[in-house]
């Protein structure tokens, strides 16, 4: 048996979500990889990735891993993977790993970039890409207002009513609002998320963007626990899983991140 991790790029717009359903008729990323892996091997598979991405969410680093019994190489896994997936789904690289490497629990950091515009008219070419939200923004008092989010907190605030995670404390190491041009980019690294929490993160930094909270407002938000108390949720299109952190001893590649100007180095 040897186990195998995978990293791989999706655009969510094509699918409902990451996890498989129930519903056979649903196509989910879990779903199409297992069905093409599942191939390859000749025995059914079942992967684990280091975090289940919503529908519409996209990625450009998510990681998986899977094990099976089959003589196959890299390079039959990577080409195998790629030819029997539908275009919304890339795998960039394959690499046989320990049997206790776990895409989940052995990840250190994830991180997220949510891309917006606060430009109108909406954008037609971009429309599943990049979320269209109401301005102007106030791009300076969102990093402001985002800095309060630094360090180990519990993000009751900014967790979905039906999230299923044991508790809420979330230690977020780096947090970034940039504009360039007629975009802003939100970028958020913490140890793990909650269920839509930068969603929910977003929709609360886009009420200071609009002036109309000031920054100081996010803190007392995180301060009270209190999911009533947030902003919307942002929409989903506008949010990329772009890099997941592992130690070096695993010796998988760096993570591939979605440029974007003044983002943080490969790692961490």
């Amino acid at each position: 048996m040897t186990r195998w991790a995978l990293g791989v790029e999706y655009d969510g717009a094509c699918f409902n979500g990451f996890q498989r359903q129930s519903a056979a008729a649903l196509a989910t990323v879990q779903g199409e990889l297992e069905s093409a892996l599942t191939r390859i091997a000749d025995h059914p598979i079942r992967v684990v990735c280091a975090g289940r991405t919503d529908t519409g969410v996209h990625a450009t680093g998510q990681v998986i891993h899977f094990d099976s019994e089959a003589c196959r190489s890299e390079r039959d896994w990577l080409r195998g993977g790629n030819s029997l997936t539908p275009s919304g789904i890339c795998i960039h690289w394959v690499r046989a790993v320990a049997p206790d490497f776990s895409a989940r629990f052995s990840a250190r950091w994830r991180r997220y970039l949510y891309l917006l515009t606060d430009v109108r008219p909406r954008q037609a070419l971009l429309r599943d890409r990049i979320a269209g939200v109401a301005g102007p923004l106030d791009a300076d008092a969102m990093q402001r207002a985002a800095q309060h989010l630094l360090g180990e907190h519990d993000f009751s605030s900014f967790r979905a009513a039906q999230c299923q995670a044991r508790h809420a404390r979330r230690e977020v190491q780096e947090v970034a609002v940039r504009r360039a041009g007629a975009l802003l980019g939100i970028e958020v690294q913490a140890n793990a998320f909650l269920q839509h929490m930068v969603r929910n993160i977003v929709g609360s930094l886009l009420e200071v963007g609009r002036q109309e909270r000031a920054p100081e407002w996010i803190g007392e938000v995180l301060a009270a626990r209190d999911r009533k108390l947030a902003g919307i949720a942002a929409p989903p299109e506008g949010l990329y899983l772009t890099a997941v952190g592992y130690d070096d001893s695993w010796n998988l590649p760096s993570p591939r991140l979605l440029a974007w100007p003044g983002s943080w180095g490969a790692s961490t």
